[in-house]
């Protein structure tokens, strides 16, 4: 295995409105420089965290999933985040990782926020996804499902699943607290990184967001964090470091068998 260049892109969005949202990751796309392995944008990226997806829904394999599909390629890189998607009569809260030779996969949130309505408006996802790049395994979930530890399990006593886990968020400023212990909890228990990548400025219904988007590594030591500001940031991910950590600290092996049902 090698090691993985990541890039946190924490950025201010325009309410509902993907057009200009896509033009302006594009610009930071463009500025990263440096080459890079992942580039990992905010929960629906293209509207800001919305409960009108009938104003903003798009159906798969159009506009945004071509512009996710153009980005990977111009830059080599996985290019992932959460937009809103139109399928068989429902929306959903869809991650798409796409990678640079044009193949895909995806993941609809699993835990739909109820404080704010999401439930009813939005489907659930039925089945977490990991998958392979550049050798890492990689486990993409979305916001509120930071909160839930099982959904986030890395693995039994047969060893961890993944070894990398991202979390692309809208999280509020009033519960910021809770984003920062809660990113270096999993990273503890999961022996594993975590990214997560959060937005800043204001929405739409005048909810304000910090970012505090981070790398934080699998003793719960942040990488890097940063706030308030819009950034766009590059951390390379050393796997020697993570290898060795779980041959000394083998925390896994004593991990409890359950299912999800």
């Amino acid at each position: 295995m090698q090691n993985l260049t990541v890039t946190l892109v924490q950025t201010n969005l325009f309410w509902e409105n993907p057009e200009a949202n896509r033009a302006m990751l594009e610009e930071k796309i463009a500025g990263i420089g440096a080459a890079t392995d992942l580039i990992i944008l905010p929960e629906m990226f293209t509207t800001g965290f919305t409960m009108a997806p009938e104003r903003v829904a798009e159906p798969m394999g159009l506009t945004t999933f071509r512009w996710l599909k153009q980005q990977a390629a111009q830059t080599g890189a996985v290019v992932t985040g959460s937009y809103v998607v139109r399928e068989g009569g429902q929306f959903y809260n869809r991650l798409v990782w796409m990678q640079p030779d044009g193949r895909f996969f995806t993941y609809d949130k699993r835990h739909l926020f109820r404080m704010a309505g999401e439930h009813e408006r939005y489907a659930a996802g039925e089945k977490r996804l990991v998958v392979e790049w550049k050798g890492w395994r990689i486990c993409p979930l979305i916001c509120y499902d930071l909160r839930f530890p099982v959904w986030s399990r890395n693995g039994g006593p047969a060893g961890p699943e993944f070894d990398l886990l991202i979390y692309v968020a809208n999280w509020p400023a009033p519960r910021a607290a809770h984003w920062n212990v809660l990113l270096q909890a999993r990273a503890i228990e999961n022996l594993c990184y975590v990214a997560g990548v959060n937005r800043v400025g204001t929405d739409g219904t005048d909810k304000p967001y910090l970012g505090e988007s981070a790398l934080i590594d699998f003793r719960g030591e942040r990488l890097t964090y940063q706030q308030k500001l819009e950034i766009v940031h590059t951390k390379t991910l050393e796997i020697e470091g993570l290898s060795t950590y779980r041959e000394k600290f083998p925390a896994w092996r004593d991990a409890d068998l359950f299912s999800i049902a």
